[in-house]
């Protein structure tokens, strides 16, 4: 059966989080002069930032934390590494962080092109995130794409995460999607890649960050045009 649907996963998949976040760390930092309050390096605090992030976010796919969880500790962990404990600053840099990202709404290289040209070949396309509902659907409209999507899924309203196969299966289900005729695209290996193979649909996987994973039959791209070899 030929693919029909093509499910995107949409953060650093086609809307350039790490970019954006960068960019609004850096805003925030600027604004409280952290560097000349603190002597804290901003390029040295967004690494140790961006380490802790990952990691909390893996623990949300994991289910082993909440986003409330999340919420509270990513900057709240990364001033204590600079052995600074305040609990204040780090959540009024977390509300401002969730308001201030998007008013940058980068996307990555080749998304809106790679969009156009996939809906001109009357695929029907849509978006599973692990991101939250509210976030989400504001970022799609913000950067301009929300247009190009049938439906857009995100884990908040299904009450779990990808690599679950409820996700998949609540977004197909939304679609009116057989399995057979869909195909995800994602960056993240776990969540997208072993989630969709394991619910059984097919995949490309982004491979943004050159992990060069191998998997039988896997079909790889290093830039969002190379879908174009596939579709």
């Amino acid at each position: 059966m030929k693919i029909q649907h093509i499910f995107f996963d949409l953060d650093n998949t086609l809307w350039d989080h790490r970019r954006n976040a960068y960019l609004t760390i850096k805003d925030l930092f600027e604004k409280e002069e952290i560097t000349l309050k603190y002597s804290i390096d901003f390029e040295e605090f967004h690494s140790v930032y961006h380490e802790i992030n990952e990691r909390l976010w893996e623990q949300i796919r994991d289910g082993e934390i909440d986003k409330e969880y999340l919420r509270k500790h990513r900057f709240y962990d990364t001033f204590n590494r600079f052995g600074i404990d305040d609990l204040e600053l780090s959540m009024f840099f977390e509300e401002h962080f969730l308001d201030k990202i998007l008013n940058y709404n980068f996307l990555v290289e080749g998304a809106e092109y790679i969009l156009e040209y996939l809906k001109t070949k009357n695929y029907t396309l849509h978006i599973i995130s692990n991101g939250f509902q509210e976030v989400t659907e504001r970022k799609c409209i913000l950067s301009g794409i929300d247009h190009y999507f049938q439906t857009i899924t995100s884990a908040d309203s299904v009450g779990v995460r990808k690599p679950n196969p409820a996700i998949f299966e609540y977004s197909l289900g939304i679609a009116k999607a057989k399995k057979e005729e869909s195909i995800l695209i994602g960056d993240d290996w776990i969540a997208d890649i072993i989630g969709s193979q394991q619910f059984g649909i097919d995949c490309i996987f982004f491979d943004v960050l050159n992990e060069n994973k191998e998997a039988e039959n896997l079909k790889v791209i290093k830039h969002l045009l190379q879908i174009k070899d596939y579709l």
